[in-house]
C-alpha cells in the first residue's frame, strides 16, 4: 500500500469515529426519529439508552413548552444527558389530573395502579377510580388549581401528569422537584393527532407495541367513518353548546371538533377561523351565523334536559331553527364517559355525530352519548 493510501486511510478511520459519537464526546449514539402521522405537538427521539420527548408550545409557534429525558427505572443515569426533565419509566405512581389520562392508562396496563392520586375528584365517573378514592388507595389531592401540597408530597408521585393552559404556572409544585408532565395532546387540530399521543403514554407507561396497536386501530375505524360520511348527499349546519355566564364558546375552525363535525359530514358556521381552542362570542354573533343550524350539540354537567330547560338558560334560545324542528341533541356529561372517550377514541364521537347528522347512513343502533331532545 503506498504512503498516500495509508494516510486516506487513517483519515477515514477519524472521520467515522468522530461520527459515531454522541453530541458530548461520548459512547457511540443510537437515535431513531419517532415519525408521526397526525401529531404536530411533539417529537420523540428515541436513543441508545435514553428517549427524548419534546412538547411543543401551543402558543408559540417554534418554541419547546417542555422536553423530557426517558429513562429506562432500573438502569442507570447515563452520562451527558442532554438538557431536560428526567423520567424514571416506566412510570408507576402518578398523581394524575385528568380522567382522560387514567383511562389511558388503564387501557395501556391492564389496571389503574399507577394512578396513585388525582385533583379535582368530584368530577370523576370511572367506578374503578371513584371506588379508589373513597377506600383511600387513591390519594384526592384536591383542587387542580391549588392542590394540596402536604398530600401530594405524602404520595410522593414520580410524575404529575397535567393538561397545560397558556401562560399557566404550577406555583408550589415546581418547588417539589416531582416530573410535571405537561400533556398538550388536547391541544392537537386534528382529531388522530390528539389520539395518536397515545404513543407518548405508551413510552411513559411501557407498553410501546400495545399503544402503537390501540392507535392503529382508532385510525382505522375514524378513517373508514369519514369516508361513509363523505357519500352523504346533504350537510346539515351544526351549532354547539349554549351560552354561560354571558359568553358563548364555539370551536375554533382549526380545532379538532371542528374537524370532527367535517369528518361526520356536517357544516360549521366558523370553521373558516383560525384559531384551535375555543371562541368566545356574545349571543347576537352566535345568532347571526347558525339561527338556521339543522343541528344543535349541547354537552352539559347537569340533569337530563327538555326544551323547557333550553329556553330557561336564555328565552331567546326558542328562536334557533334547532329549536322548533326538533335538532337539539344533549349530552349529560355527568352521566356518560364522552370525555374520558373521544380524546384517544375519536372514532366513537365521530360515528355518533354520522348517526345524528345522516340518520340511516350507518347500521341502526342507539345514540351512546347524545340524546334528542324531543318536542
Amino acid at each position: 500500500m503506498s504512503k498516500y493510501k495509508i494516510l486516506l486511510a487513517a483519515a477515514m478511520l477519524i472521520i467515522l469515529s468522530c461520527c459515531s459519537r454522541g453530541r458530548n464526546g461520548g459512547a457511540p449514539e443510537s437515535r431513531n426519529l419517532v415519525e408521526w402521522e397526525y401529531a404536530s405537538g411533539i417529537d420523540v427521539d428515541v436513543h441508545e439508552h435514553y428517549t427524548v420527548a419534546e412538547v411543543k408550545n401551543p402558543w408559540k409557534k417554534g418554541a419547546v413548552l417542555q422536553t423530557y429525558i426517558l429513562v429506562e427505572r432500573d438502569k442507570p443515569l447515563p452520562d451527558s444527558l442532554p438538557e431536560g426533565t428526567i423520567v424514571r419509566v416506566p412510570l408507576r405512581n402518578c398523581l394524575v389530573y385528568s380522567s382522560v389520562h387514567c383511562n389511558v392508562i388503564k387501557e395501556l396496563t391492564g389496571s389503574f395502579d399507577a394512578v396513585g392520586g388525582v385533583c379535582d375528584a368530584q368530577y370523576y365517573n370511572t367506578p374503578e377510580i371513584v371506588a379508589g378514592i373513597n377506600d383511600g388507595r387513591i390519594a384526592d389531592c384536591g383542587n387542580s388549581m391549588a392542590p394540596t401540597i402536604e398530600k401530594v408530597m405524602m404520595l410522593k408521585p414520580e410524575a404529575i401528569l397535567l393538561s397545560p393552559f397558556q401562560n399557566s404556572g404550577y406555583g408550589a409544585l415546581t418547588a417539589t422537584g416531582i416530573p410535571i408532565v405537561e400533556c398538550a395532546d388536547y391541544m392537537e387540530p386534528l382529531p388522530l393527532g390528539r389520539a395518536e399521543w397515545i404513543k407518548f403514554f405508551g413510552l411513559l407507561f411501557g407498553n410501546t407495541e400495545r399503544a402503537d396497536s390501540m392507535f392503529q386501530d382508532v385510525k382505522e375505524k375514524y378513517t373508514s367513518l369519514a369516508a361513509k360520511a363523505a357519500t352523504a348527499d346533504s350537510k346539515p349546519k351544526v351549532l354547539t353548546e349554549t351560552i354561560t355566564n354571558g359568553v358563548w364558546y364555539v370551536p375554533g375552525g382549526n380545532s379538532y371538533m371542528a374537524r370532527m363535525i367535517a369528518d361526520a359530514g356536517g357544516d360549521f358556521p366558523w370553521k373558516d377561523t383560525q384559531s384551535i381552542g375555543s371562541i368566545p362570542l356574545d349571543y347576537p354573533k352566535v345568532f347571526e351565523k347558525a339561527f338556521d343550524a339543522d343541528v344543535w350539540l349541547i354537552k352539559a354537567y347537569l340533569n337530563d334536559a327538555t326544551l323547557a330547560d333550553i329556553k330557561a338558560i336564555d328565552t331567546r334560545n326558542a328562536r334557533f331553527k334547532a329549536f322548533s324542528n326538533g335538532g337539539i341533541y344533549y349530552c349529560n356529561t355527568s352521566k356518560t364517559t364522552l370525555y374520558d372517550d373521544f380524546p384517544f377514541h375519536p372514532d366513537k364521537l365521530l360515528e355518533e355525530y354520522i348517526k345524528i347528522f345522516h340518520p340511516g347512513l350507518l347500521a341502526a343502533s342507539n345514540l351512546q352519548y347524545f340524546k334528542k331532545i324531543e318536542k
